[in-house]
């Protein structure tokens, strides 16, 4: 049995495991993004942007191809009410991250100080850059979570291929995420080692939602279609409400659009290939 196989049978008999050690392994690559911090204090905004809309990109390809795709293939009926769940679920997500988005409060990356989302509160710009960030990873690691227990539940259209390749592709674009948290607070004066706390623990709600949506899946079948929609919907949200305007606020627009379009073709060879 070759490795493949190997990990086809493993995430089909422990689908929580499965889903937590992807997620684990997305919030590695943060910590190894947010590392960087250790050997440089700038960054260029241009890169910047540049890596804020390859995350943009990763993100809408993976909504449709590993997420948006399946719920709808999952779904019964034919015409508009096959459809229907994953609209359910889709329109559900964007919802949910628009009340967290005005309850909690955050402040995006390339945003001022005043500029900050949600309650007015006393609370440091590191934190509030950290919970940004967090709001952003729940999607993310609800999708890797919701897949796997597709997988367990013996879905055909959740294949241990796509789950493999979203939980890729969101650690590749987790890795600027981690640099674009501590960079800024390291070029503001916070240490080396509290810049890249700082930094990784964005990530951390990321095994936490993936544990949470491997369990409703496997325990819920049936709400498989607008679990994942519902993932789509929300990381949708996040990236028309936060990812595509934190990028357009310097003169780097072209720079982040393309970077845009190379994570979309990334993700999307990624979901195709392994799929």
């Amino acid at each position: 049995m070759n490795t493949f196989e190997q990990l086809v049978v493993f995430g089909k008999e422990h689908p929580i495991l499965a889903a937590l050690y992807a997620s684990l392994f997305t919030w590695g690559l943060t910590a190894l993004g947010a590392s960087l911090v250790f050997f440089f204090k700038k960054l260029n905004r241009a890169v910047l942007d540049g890596m804020l809309g390859f995350t943009g990109g990763v993100m809408v390809a993976a909504s449709f191809w590993s997420l948006l795709a399946p719920a709808i293939d999952n779904s019964p009926g034919e015409g508009f009410v096959k459809v229907l769940p994953a609209a359910i679920g889709f329109a559900l997500g964007a919802f949910s991250l628009f009340g967290m988005d005005k309850v909690l409060p955050h402040l995006h990356i390339n945003f001022g100080d005043d500029e900050n989302e949600g309650p007015d509160t006393p609370w440091h710009r590191t934190t509030l850059l950290v919970l940004a960030i967090a709001l952003h990873n729940i999607p993310e690691g609800l999708a890797v979570g919701v897949l796997f227990g597709g997988v367990a539940a013996g879905i055909p259209e959740a294949s241990i291929g796509g789950a493999v390749a979203l939980a890729l592709g969101i650690g590749i674009q987790n890795f600027p995420e981690g640099l674009a948290v501590s960079m800024p607070m390291r070029r503001n004066g916070a240490s080396k080692f509290k810049s890249f706390w700082y930094g990784q623990m964005s990530a951390i709600v990321e095994p936490i939602a993936a544990v949470i949506g491997a369990l409703a899946v496997t325990v819920f079948i049936p709400i498989l279609p607008y679990a994942l929609a519902f993932a789509a919907g929300s990381m949708i949200f996040v990236v028309v409400e936060e990812v595509i305007p934190e990028t357009q606020r310097d003169k780097y627009t072209d720079i982040a659009t393309l970077g845009f379009i190379g994570g979309f073709i990334i993700m999307m060879s990624l979901d195709v290939a392994l799929g």
